[in-house]
C-alpha cells in the first residue's frame, strides 16, 4: 500500500507556498495601503478594463460571491470604487475605479511588482518562465475538478 506523506504531496506543497506568498503580500498591502487581498484583487482587475460587474470579478479572481461582494462594498465605502449602471444588463452594476482608486492602484502596482521580484529573485528568467507555464498547465488540469464542485 502506498502511503501519503504530506510534505511530499504536491497539492499540499503548492498550497503552503501559495499561503506563504499570500501572507507576505497581505501584510504588505495592509501595512502600506490598508487593503486586504480580495480588495486589491478587485482593484487590479477593474484597473485592467473599463469596469466590471461583480459576477465578472468573481470569475476573474476565482473568489466566491460573498468575498467579492464584501470587498466591493468596502471599496465603495472607501471611495476607491463607484457603482455605475450597466447599460448592457440592467440587473447589474459596473464597478469603476474612482480617481482616488486609480491613484491607489498606481501606488500599489509597483509595490506588487517589487514584491514579486523579491520572491523570485533567486530564480533565472528561464526558471520563472517554466514555472509560469507549469502553473498554467496545473490550473488547466485542475479545472475539470473545480467545475464538479458547482
Amino acid at each position: 500500500m502506498t502511503t501519503l506523506k504530506l510534505d511530499e504531496f504536491l497539492p499540499y506543497r503548492l498550497s503552503i507556498a501559495s499561503n506563504r506568498v499570500s501572507a507576505a503580500v497581505a501584510s504588505t498591502y495592509q501595512a502600506l495601503f490598508g487593503l486586504k487581498i480580495p480588495e486589491w484583487r478587485l482593484i487590479a482587475v477593474i484597473a485592467e478594463g473599463e469596469g466590471a460587474t461583480q459576477q465578472a470579478l468573481g470569475v476573474a479572481t476565482r473568489m466566491d460571491k460573498v468575498t467579492v461582494s464584501r470587498a466591493a462594498a468596502t471599496l465603495v465605502e472607501r471611495g476607491l470604487v463607484e457603482r455605475r449602471p450597466n447599460l448592457g444588463d440592467q440587473r447589474s452594476h459596473l464597478l469603476i475605479l474612482t480617481a482616488t482608486g486609480r491613484a491607489l492602484y498606481e501606488d500599489v502596482a509597483p509595490k506588487a511588482l517589487e514584491l514579486e521580484a523579491q520572491v523570485f529573485a533567486g530564480f533565472s528568467p528561464q526558471e520563472i518562465a517554466t514555472f509560469a507555464a507549469m502553473l498554467e498547465r496545473i490550473e488547466a488540469s485542475a479545472a475539470p475538478f473545480d467545475s464538479e464542485r458547482g
